[in-house]
């Protein structure tokens, strides 16, 4: 377990192969208490997150994926929920910008705190909404928004190519 973020931003990779071995649910916990975390506007938190380790719902989660049936293998998966309309009560029309902002963020304080435990991960945007509603018994004032796959793996995590700073950054003194 790194408790260095660099480390762990410059580890953390998707993953496409899981072993199984299960995560204690005390570390899922954690990965929840990071979401929980993450900023969002006016500390709304406008998601509910759904934890999955039943091997039944995860194969059918993986069924709504177009292309991402490994998360079936996945100890664990966390669908991110948004709450619809939450924002938009505080904020507007703006709300509809920041409630994305802000999942983002709790989807990506996830995959850090499971990288800095040694768990590889891989976020999901690629799936049948409809279904995995359907799926989950979600409320009509949830929509699912993330499936992250999260588990111990023996694929070969090798650095992805990014690019370099001088390509995004433009820096005014």
């Amino acid at each position: 377990m790194t408790k260095d973020v660099i480390a762990a931003i410059e580890q953390r990779c998707s993953v496409h192969s899981f072993t199984g071995e299960p995560i204690p649910e005390a570390t899922v916990g954690r990965l929840v208490e990071a979401a929980l975390r993450a900023p969002s506007a006016g500390n709304l938190q406008p998601w509910k997150l759904v934890v999955v380790f039943k091997d039944e719902v995860k194969r059918d989660l993986a069924g709504a994926c177009e292309r991402e049936s490994f998360i079936a293998d996945a100890p664990v998966n966390i669908v991110v929920c948004l709450e619809k309309g939450k924002s938009e009560q505080v904020y507007g029309p703006e709300g509809q910008v920041y409630q994305y902002q802000d999942i983002g963020a709790a989807i990506e304080n996830m995959l850090l705190a499971a990288t800095g435990y040694g768990y590889g991960t891989c976020w999901v945007a690629a799936f049948q909404e409809d279904k995995v509603s359907q799926i989950l018994q979600l409320g009509g004032d949830l929509r699912p928004v993330a499936i992250v796959a999260v588990g111990n793996t023996d694929e070969k995590q090798e650095p992805v190519a990014r690019r370099n700073a001088e390509d995004v950054v433009r820096i005014i003194h």
